[in-house]
């Protein structure tokens, strides 16, 4: 599922921002299927390998080299996307409830790293804890003090820039394990020393898992290093089915990490969430993002959330929210070798999902909307793909990236009837321009979304050929 409130703040001065309140206003949703370059962590000290990937930076001691990349807000402009995912470098660092940090900036190039202190939390009941509070810096040496304490991250916008990071005094470090570069046994050694930190957190150059201790230490006997490859996995599966290949600028994977987030409460019934920079699982989910074999079987609820990171405003209607973003869940469990979840036999009915949804085609009076659960709606997106090949969806996405530059992020389920018609439109036209066939049985007549008259009008000014084999027929 994924929540619906204002945007995350601008950066507050270091005077105001420790005692700055963040009020949202929220409407919970449980989602039909929930259920079923930065930084580097650094663990120690020394300097990293001339192979190292722009996206890690170089240590010595207690500074850290960062290279400055695009933010959040450019990258969603840039790939069309509806949120704004993480643009946080981890440090590997935790300051204490209102101790005093002391930074030192050097800048190569002018441009200047924020300071971030906290964690996600978007249903906590303070108000100040939903998000990390935020600190600008300046060159020199910058002291902050948070009277809540919590990680420690820097956001560095630009391009390529470059600055070093000192952590003079008054931060701790934290157990981190760093993909490729920390060995198991010095993964276990630090959560046996480091007793009085209480966040862990796991990297690799694509994800950050930030869990509080107790969180990690109940699934510490993982092979780490099989588990944050699987997370690589899982982001390599949803890039790919986005059609970011990187054989064009705008079609680059996003810049900078996905950031996956013990949360201390979620709305009854929820099992996980999605919101601008993060996603929240609370420790009810720990079976599924810390083990290898819960999240290869059973995390659909992770692939879910990071979709919603990756859905596209131009064609994401608010009915559509929950739907779409299980393109991604599918591309996860193809890559990873598992049954489809449109495949699962619906024990009331003994039907699965293509079956159910397909008895229900042709019915009088139909409609995609309110008369097929989530899962059929899904069908006819897969359908897609089973008529028109695995690329087209990553065609589909190169599309609107090339065409949808200046989407607004799109924050609440319930869109003005103007809005949800357009996205309607873009859907169905562009899926006729992927596909160079005319959908317009397919979608108006065959699976009854609400396409208006425009959106037929403008499939019809395409001029395509009608598909050679009905897709509605089509199934795993």
């Amino acid at each position: 599922m994924r929540p619906a409130h204002p945007a995350l703040p601008t950066p507050a001065t270091a005077a105001s921002a420790a005692l700055a309140s963040r009020r949202f206003g929220r409407r919970s949703l449980l989602a039909g299927l929930v259920g079923a370059g930065g930084a580097a962590l650094l663990s120690g000290a020394g300097t990293a390998a001339a192979s190292t990937p722009a996206s890690s930076p170089a240590t010595h001691g207690d500074t850290l080299h960062i290279t400055a990349f695009p933010d959040a807000e450019s990258e969603r402009l840039r790939l069309d996307r509806s949120l704004r995912a993480s643009e946080f470098l981890p440090t590997g660092r935790w300051a204490a409830p209102g101790a005093s940090v002391t930074v030192r900036v050097r800048p190569a190039q002018g441009t200047l790293p924020v300071l971030h202190i906290g964690t996600f939390d978007d249903y906590h009941t303070n108000p100040d804890l939903k998000a990390p509070r935020v600190f600008t810096l300046k060159p020199g040496l910058n002291t902050v003090s948070d009277v809540y304490g919590g990680p420690l991250y820097l956001s560095f916008a630009g391009h390529g820039q470059r600055a070093a990071v000192t952590f003079v005094s008054g931060a701790a470090r934290m157990a981190t394990f760093v993909l490729g570069r920390t060995t198991e046994a010095d993964f276990q050694r630090q959560l046996d020393t480091i007793t009085d930190v209480p966040w862990v957190e796991l990297t690799t150059d694509q994800a950050i898992l930030t869990l509080t201790r107790e969180g990690a230490l109940l699934y510490r006997g993982e092979d780490h290093i099989a588990l944050m490859t699987l997370f690589d996995t899982v982001i390599d599966s949803h890039n790919r089915i986005s059609g970011l290949d990187g054989r064009h600028p705008l079609d680059r994977p996003k810049a900078g990490r996905y950031h996956f987030n013990e949360v201390s409460v979620v709305p009854k019934g929820v099992g996980a969430y999605a919101w601008h920079g993060f996603n929240g699982f609370p420790r009810a989910y720990m079976d599924r993002l810390c083990t290898v074999s819960g999240l290869t079987t059973r995390g659909w609820g992770l692939y879910h959330e990071l979709g919603h990171l990756h859905q596209q405003a131009a064609y994401q209607a608010g009915t559509l929210t929950e739907v779409t973003v299980n393109i991604y869940s599918l591309a996860a469990q193809r890559t990873l070798r598992q049954p489809s979840n449109l495949l699962t036999v619906d024990a009331a009915t003994g039907l699965n999902w293509f079956q159910s949804a397909q008895a229900k085609l042709g019915t009088p009076g139909l409609s995609y909307v309110d008369d097929l659960g989530a899962y059929e709606q899904l069908v006819p997106l897969r359908q897609l793909e089973l008529a028109f090949g695995e690329d087209f969806w990553p065609r589909l996405h190169r599309l609107v990236r090339a065409e949808h530059q200046h989407d607004a992020p799109v924050e609440d389920y319930d869109h003005p009837p103007e809005v949800e018609a357009r996205q309607y439109r873009t859907l169905a036209t562009c899926a006729s321009r992927t596909a160079g066939r005319d959908l317009t049985d397919f979608f108006v007549h065959r699976w009854a979304m609400p396409i208006d008259a425009r959106g037929q009008a403008e499939i019809a000014a395409l001029r395509l050929p009608a598909p050679t084999v009905d897709p509605s027929t089509l199934a795993d």
